[in-house]
C-alpha cells in the first residue's frame, strides 16, 4: 500500500501568494479610480489613505462570495450580451460596497458613473493582472 505524498511547501503556498497578489492588484485598481480618476469615486472619510484599501477588501470578498452566485443566475443573460452584462455585475458589486456606510466610499450618481467606475476598475485590474502574471511566468522559466 502506498502513502499519499504530501504536497511540497511552496505549492500549499501558492493560493496565498495568489491570494495576496491579487488583493494588491485590486487595491491599487482601486487607488486609480479614487484618485487618478477622481470624476466618479469620492473618499469621504478621515482617512483617504486607507478607504480604498478597506473598500479593495471589501469588493473582494464581495466578488468572491457573490459575483459567482449573480453571473451563474445571469447566464442567459451573460451568453446574449456576450458577456457584457459582466459590467452590470462589476458595477452591482461596487455599489454594494458604497452601500456600507463605515467604509466611506461613494460614487456620485448611479447610473453613468457607477458603470464607468467599475469600468476602470475592471480594465486596470485587468491590465495589472496580466502584467503581474508576466512577470511571474518569466521567474518561473527552467535555468
Amino acid at each position: 500500500m502506498e502513502r499519499a505524498s504530501l504536497p511540497a511547501p511552496s505549492e500549499i503556498r501558492r493560493p496565498a501568494i495568489h491570494f495576496l497578489i491579487r488583493l494588491l492588484v485590486n487595491i491599487a485598481a482601486m487607488f486609480f479610480v479614487v484618485f487618478v480618476f477622481p470624476g466618479a469615486a469620492h473618499v469621504h472619510a478621515h482617512d483617504p489613505i486607507w478607504t480604498p484599501i478597506i473598500a479593495a477588501l471589501v469588493l473582494g470578498i464581495i466578488n468572491a462570495i457573490l459575483r459567482p452566485i449573480l453571473i451563474v443566475l445571469t447566464l442567459p443573460v451573460e451568453i446574449v450580451t456576450l458577456g457584457l452584462f459582466t459590467l452590470v455585475i462589476n458595477a452591482i458589486t461596487l455599489w454594494i460596497v458604497t452601500l456600507i456606510g463605515p467604509i466611506g466610499l461613494t460614487i456620485d450618481g448611479f447610473f453613468p458613473w457607477i458603470f464607468v467606475s467599475a469600468l476602470i476598475l475592471s480594465i486596470v485590474s485587468f491590465v495589472l493582472s496580466h502584467l503581474v502574471k508576466e512577470v511571474g511566468t518569466e521567474r518561473q522559466t527552467p535555468r
